[in-house]
């Protein structure tokens, strides 16, 4: 009976087994049914749901949920296009600010079975075509596959395909939109973007033409308990909206010539290496040049068939549209040392316009007031990498930097000479001028006040300054860089005539420091109103029409390049300047600094700031004011004290560079140090300006009204009294961070080898000095004790690091020296009080 049970389930098993096999098979068979009905719709059947924008490519935008795709045609793929990216609007804080530019590459569309990949090409090597290693040019070069996506549907006639481009857009696939995070900080160091949105992030706006497509899209990063919250731009921390524009673009087919780089002028430049070669420098670098074509290629003088044309927006402030429009054109006479006139034009954006900013056929001049400004002008370009050819350019500039509103952490990093900016690719297109514009006016604007100048020449210094702040952007979108050596080629900035017939300086691409008058003397120009003799040069080189012989341009450019040896025509980037303590070591290139005797006019400007101090209170005084002016004043004079003492710092161990080629020009060396007298007279300067008791002449009455102004519970966290001892001691510090920095006493030492008289011993010998002879025989004040155990500590450490110290034996050696002396010169001083007696003994605990 349990055997016929058993039989009896086990027959049931097998047919409701059988039952269900036939049910799923049926299931199975239905839905690859289903699928293949799904794989088999048509382009038209979601064409005719959505809405269709015609352009380079067709897209469509589905009406119901907003979906985004786009049509590629047989045509379009395998083809090269330009990638262009910019934000739009983002918190600085997150690492992005409106209008910056943030992707530009060469990418194609290429189809693998069903589905296209979003390719970025790699444009960094050249090899000759002719050569046979041509057959394995890509060999060991990665291209990037920087998105997939699954063909959606099609058209068997025409072969066109359908992609969903959302699903490209919306994620980090085509750049990388969340900055990468320091892997050395801690999560209450500062703002950090949480995680992108899942489903947050959405397509904001399409705009199609012929020759390009934009897609605006908004990320939100996500993080539901952050640790730090940001400033007030941050509307809420745990959701963060970055909104970026994408643009497709047409690769140009026209016959725009590329212009091959020159180490001796400055353009930005597409690096292109060449593998075939068997130069030691084999570099075709590609100069980034506008498309100027003259109208009649036989006149000498031509305008261009379509000049470079700029759009003042219409959110610029009606009061500046005149000085804006005739800085941009100041650039004409330039080109017209290269054979064109009208080379740039200027038109106003209608106040109706049917297009923005962001239209990419549109160059635009564009005004900000944003609550945490990244810059005070910021004038990037886009390109053709294959080429070098500039395909669009914005100016941004902000408003703030033309207030009072003093940014009081810019200003506390200028005074210990703190400067972060970017590193490595980043570095080439940053520009903080305009931020350095400001506390300079502001330093200017006290200079006036102080010697009773009438509103006239307050005035002028606006002026100026905008002027200049535009015609150095304008420069950076022509293709031009930075040259931080052109404001040492005037020798008389406070004489007229000469200013009027040389100019202020080589060229408007340096980082100059106000040229304000001393008292008794006539004002000349402020900062530079025309762009100067290495900039008419430049462009000169860079867009003058090329002949039709290959072997007759590369010599009328040389020609042009020959007159390098020019001094008005000196050149130094930024990779050059010596803004930052172990960086470069020509001190001749560098920011803030002005004259040919650099030494000198800083040392001036030191005196103004004293003079300034001692009137301060009295023209800070003013009934019903809050001492918040007062200040801010007093820390514009503090970043001034360290400006100039930075300059003055940097020919201590200073090497002149010049890069003239062999058999050209004076024939002097490529390095030559820093003469014995001149890093002599640096020394002193600093010994008595910078490191003296009482350097800085601030007095009692003073420190005790640099109050703030409260702000609701603005000083929870924080103290507010005036913290006179920190901020002298981080403008000290920064002046001995370049002066014992390793770099810079290894280079003493090297450069003895090449004509450097200026050694180690007599430098350790002078800033020792500097540091305890003032006060060697008494009582030492607080300021001097900072200074004196900063100096100690420093030497200490040089002597007692690890094996993988920095510093090399000869700097060692001579910190262990400077110790032993100063131990015993301890040993001598007589009766002192209390706080020098504990300054001593703290000086004895860190040597011994």
């Amino acid at each position: 009976m349990k055997l016929y049970q058993g039989a009896i389930r086990t027959t049931h098993f097998a047919i409701s087994f059988l039952f269900a096999f036939c049910i799923l098979t049926g299931v199975g068979q239905a839905a690859e049914k289903a699928d293949e009905k799904k794989e088999e719709k048509t382009i038209s059947e979601i064409a005719s749901n959505s809405d269709r924008h015609d352009g380079l490519f067709t897209l469509y935008t589905d009406r119901k949920d907003g979906s985004l795709y786009m049509m590629v045609s047989p045509e379009q793929l395998d083809r090269e296009y330009i990638y262009f990216a910019h934000t739009t609007d983002g918190p600085v804080e997150a690492g992005h600010f409106r209008g910056a530019y943030i992707g530009n590459s060469v990418f194609s569309l290429k189809r693998h079975f069903n589905r296209v990949e979003f390719v970025e090409e790699n444009t960094s090597f050249y090899i000759d075509p002719d050569s046979p290693l041509s057959r394995s040019a890509d060999a060991n070069i990665s291209h990037a596959v920087l998105a997939v996506q699954d063909i959606i549907a099609s058209d068997k006639n025409s072969g066109n395909i359908l992609i969903k481009l959302d699903d490209v857009l919306l994620k980090e696939n085509l750049l990388q939109i969340k900055p990468t995070p320091d892997p050395d900080a801690k999560p209450k160091d500062g703002f950090a973007l949480g995680n992108l949105s899942e489903k947050r992030n959405k397509i904001t706006k399409v705009r199609n033409y012929p020759a390009n497509v934009a897609v605006n899209a908004e990320y939100v990063y996500e993080n539901p308990a952050p640790v730090v919250y940001g400033g007030e731009d941050i509307t809420d921390s745990r959701f963060v909206s970055i909104e970026v524009q994408h643009t497709f673009i047409a690769m140009p087919n026209n016959d725009f010539e590329p212009r091959t780089d020159d180490h001796r002028v400055g353009y930005f430049m597409s690096r292109v290496t060449d593998l075939t070669t068997h130069e030691s420098a084999p570099y075709r670098d590609l100069i980034t040049r506008w498309h100027l074509v003259k109208k009649d290629p036989s006149a000498a003088l031509s305008d261009p068939v379509e000049p470079i044309t700029f759009w003042i927006e219409n959110t610029t402030p009606l009061e500046f549209r005149d000085l804006v429009r005739d800085a941009a054109l100041a650039w004409n006479p330039a080109f017209e040392k290269a054979g064109f006139k009208n080379a740039v034009a200027v038109k106003v954006q209608p106040d109706d316009a049917d297009w923005d900013a962001g239209d990419i056929r549109y160059n635009v001049l564009r005004w900000t007031t944003s609550p945490n400004p990244p810059f005070g002008g910021y004038g990037p370009s886009f390109i053709n990498p294959r080429t070098g050819q500039i395909m669009g350019a914005d100016i941004m500039l902000e408003f703030s930097f033309f207030t009072n509103r003093l940014r009081t952490r810019a200003a506390l990093q200028e005074i210990a000479g703190q400067r972060h900016e970017p590193t490595g690719n980043q570095a080439a297109r940053f520009c903080s001028l305009g931020n350095g514009l400001q506390l300079s006016n502001m330093f200017g604007q006290q200079m006036l006040n102080a010697a009773g100048a009438d509103s006239a020449l307050a005035q002028q210094l606006v002026h100026d300054s905008m002027y200049y702040l535009i015609l150095h952007e304008i420069g950076h979108t022509l293709g031009l860089n930075h040259n931080m050596r052109a404001t040492q080629t005037i020798d008389r900035p406070f004489d007229a005539e000469r200013v009027a017939a040389v100019g202020l300086a080589g060229s408007v691409m340096d980082y100059p420091a106000v040229n304000v008058a001393p008292p008794g003397t006539p004002q000349t120009l402020f900062y530079a109103t025309s762009p100067g003799a290495y900039d008419d040069w430049a462009i000169e080189f860079g867009y003058s029409p090329a002949l039709a012989d290959a072997a007759a341009e590369r010599a009328r450019l040389e020609a042009i390049l020959e007159r390098s040896t020019d001094p008005a025509l000196a050149f130094g980037n930024d990779a050059d300047d010596m803004r930052s303590p172990g960086k470069a070591i020509d001190p001749r290139v560098n920011i803030y600094d002005l004259s040919s005797d650099a030494i000198n006019y800083a040392t001036n400007r030191l005196g103004h700031a004293d003079t300034m101090l001692d009137s301060m209170l009295a023209r800070y005084t003013a009934p019903g004011e809050t001492w918040q002016s007062l200040h801010d004043g007093f820390l514009v004079l503090m970043a001034e004290y360290a400006r100039s003492a930075g300059v003055i710092s940097r020919y201590v161990g200073g090497v002149y560079i010049d890069r003239t080629p062999a058999g050209l020009g004076s024939q002097d060396k490529p390095y030559t140090p820093v003469s014995y007298d001149d890093q002599k007279r640096a020394m002193a300067v600093l010994n008595e300006r910078i490191f003296a008791p009482g350097a800085v002449p601030v007095t009692n009455e003073l420190i005790s009204h640099l109050q703030q102004q409260r702000r609701s519970f603005d000083f929870y966290s924080v103290t507010e009294d005036p913290k006179v001892h920190e901020w002298t001691l981080a403008m000290q510090k920064g002046v001995l961070d370049h002066l014992l920095h390793p770099v810079t006493m290894k280079r003493i030492t090297d450069s003895r080898l090449y004509g450097n008289r200026y050694d180690l011993a007599t430098f350790m010998d002078d800033l020792n000095d500097a540091m305890f002879a003032a006060d060697a025989g008494g009582n030492i004040n607080t300021q001097r004790q900072n200074l004196q155990l900063e100096y100690v500590n420093r030497l200490a450490a040089m002597v007692k690091g690890d094996k993988k110290s920095a510093y090399d034996y000869p700097s060692q050696s001579m910190a262990l020296l400077h110790l032993e002396r100063i131990r015993q010169q301890l040993r001598k001083r007589g009766r002192l009080n209390a706080e020098t007696q504990a300054h001593n003994q703290h000086i004895r605990y860190v040597i011994e």
